[in-house]
């Protein structure tokens, strides 16, 4: 197992070298960030050693074209082990499972690391230059994740670094800000619902719901969320509420997606939608009986 092991103040590794260090060209400017990644950090962080503070890992995800919109779909956990003086991490392990999560999905590539924490480790640094390498041409994208809530919720900070002073040392970098956002594909969503369900139950279960129910839910909040945007634009045409040119601008965009059909037309197509779910949830519970009368009658003969 080669490992990347760097000495403060005085820096040397024969994997990465000082004297060597060279800079990402093109950095991102916006990050997307799926929700699994979060869990798989939190369940990194609840497997680790009893002597260790904090984990870290690999980012996994897609750039566009110009690097510039950074998205963040996966990550796996690098065994490292860290003093007030020194770092050491499992080099081989990250490639090793890099090129395996290449073979599984061919356009993931290396974003960057992260760790957990209130607060930048002391060695972020150096191991933020060797992930720009890893993740060069592209700046490398550092995510901090707060899992001791300090402030009763889970604390995430992206960060990407930016070299400072005329020195190529590694050391000399500067962590800046980057703007990020939670992204929840459809599939992921319906989990999240769950889990958060589960949250506000007195035992902590969530029960699943049929089609038919997250149907009429979903209609119900439809509905709530249009009650409530009417009421806003009738108080802005009366004058009880002042115009916002953003969110008029952002009902302007809404509106233009909705296809213009007619009222009669429209409930023609919902109702046969409707037919169709009925239709499936006939012939699955049909299915179903059926398999039960084939399994008694297998266990009388």
């Amino acid at each position: 197992m080669s490992t990347l092991n760097l000495n403060l103040p005085t820096l040397s590794s024969s994997l990465v070298k000082s004297g060597n260090t060279t800079t990402a060209t093109t950095t991102a400017q916006q990050c997307y960030i799926h929700p699994v990644v979060l869990f798989s950090i939190l369940d990194h962080y609840l497997r680790r050693n009893d002597n260790q503070v904090r984990v870290i890992g690999t980012l996994l995800g897609v750039r566009s074209d110009d690097g510039r919109v950074a998205e963040i779909r996966n990550c796996f956990s690098v065994l490292h082990f860290e003093t007030d003086d020194e770092v050491e991490m499992d080099i081989d392990y990250h490639r090793l499972m890099s090129s395996l999560h290449k073979r599984a999905s061919s356009r993931e590539q290396v974003i960057g690391w992260y760790a957990t924490g209130k607060s930048l480790s002391k060695h972020a640094a150096v191991i933020q230059n060797f992930y720009s390498h890893e993740a060069a041409p592209f700046n490398a994208v550092h995510l901090v994740v707060d899992t001791d809530m300090t402030n009763g919720q889970l604390g995430i900070q992206c960060l990407q670094g930016s070299p400072v002073g005329i020195d190529t040392n590694s050391k000399n970098c500067l962590f800046l800000p980057l703007p990020y956002e939670l992204q929840y594909p459809d599939a992921e969503l319906t989990a999240l619902q769950a889990a958060a369900d589960s949250a506000e139950s007195p035992e902590g279960l969530a029960l699943l719901i049929s089609d038919m129910e997250q149907l009429e839910k979903t209609i119900a909040e439809l509905r709530a969320m249009l009650e409530r945007v009417s009421t806003y634009v009738h108080r802005v045409c009366t004058g009880e509420a002042k115009a916002n040119n953003v969110i008029g601008k952002y009902l302007m965009d809404m509106l233009a997606y909705v296809p213009k059909v007619d009222v009669d037309q429209f409930s023609g197509l919902f109702q046969t939608h409707l037919q169709d779910i009925l239709m499936v949830a006939y012939l699955n519970n049909l299915a179903r009986a059926q398999l039960n009368i084939a399994d008694r009658l297998q266990r009388i003969v």
